[in-house]
């Protein structure tokens, strides 16, 4: 009948409850908070991964073959030689130093000229190689005034260092009498007249002087 409800003709009316989807296998994680890491999977897709990651397992989990060892990859493969024991280094040799024959002649000339151009008297060289063990040679000059002498003592220098004898402060020795230079080989000796006959170097270091070094009672300025 028309406008009749589909209850009261038939009764109870069977009604289909709706499709529910399928649930996955894996359920996918939910979205990690911000400021926290994702949680591990553990699954065994997860589990397939990973392995395919480290190289042992392919995509379905099956565990990869090794690679047989041929004789080419063996004779490829380094060996590792035995250690040998290092052997204690040797010292090493100081070398030897080589000395110009010439040089002292020539620094002997360079003073000497040098005290020359400063008008300095009565200059002396002494070859006391066999009597002195501190110089070969001794050079004494006589200048009048302090100032004098400690100028010719700067020129002195000055003609040495181009001759390559770099000389340092500690090698100048200085009262109101006399100034002694230690250019090594070579002593040189300035004095005023007064001090040069006190101590009397000539006859001390000359050539007639005894062999070996001065006498305990002899003065000497060095």
């Amino acid at each position: 009948m028309p406008g009749t409800p589909l209850t009261l003709l038939c009764g109870r009316v069977r009604t289909r409850a709706p499709a529910r989807p399928p649930r996955p296998r894996h359920p996918a994680a939910p979205p990690p908070r911000p400021g926290r890491a994702p949680p591990a999977c553990d699954g065994a897709a997860c589990r397939r991964s990973r392995r395919a990651q480290a190289g042992s397992h392919d995509r379905k989990g099956r565990r990869r073959a090794k690679p047989r060892a041929t004789t080419a990859t063996v004779r490829a493969a380094p060996t590792a030689k035995p250690a040998t024991p290092r052997k204690p280094a040797a010292p090493k040799r100081a070398r030897a130093t080589k000395q110009d024959p010439g040089r002292l002649e020539r620094l002997v000339e360079a003073a000497r000229k040098s005290l020359d151009d400063d008008k300095a008297e009565d200059i002396v060289v002494l070859d006391v190689t066999n009597r002195a063990s501190y110089a070969d040679r001794l050079i004494i000059a006589t200048g009048f005034v302090g100032r004098q002498i400690e100028a010719m003592a700067s020129h002195v220098d000055d003609a040495l260092a181009k001759e390559g004898m770099k000389l340092r402060r500690s090698a100048f020795s200085k009262s109101e009498e006399w100034v002694l230079i230690d250019a090594g080989d070579l002593v040189i000796h300035l004095f005023t007249p007064e001090a040069r006959l006190k101590f009397d170097l000539e006859k001390m270091w000359g050539p007639d002087s005894p062999m070996g070094e001065a006498a305990p009672g002899e003065q000497s300025p060095i």
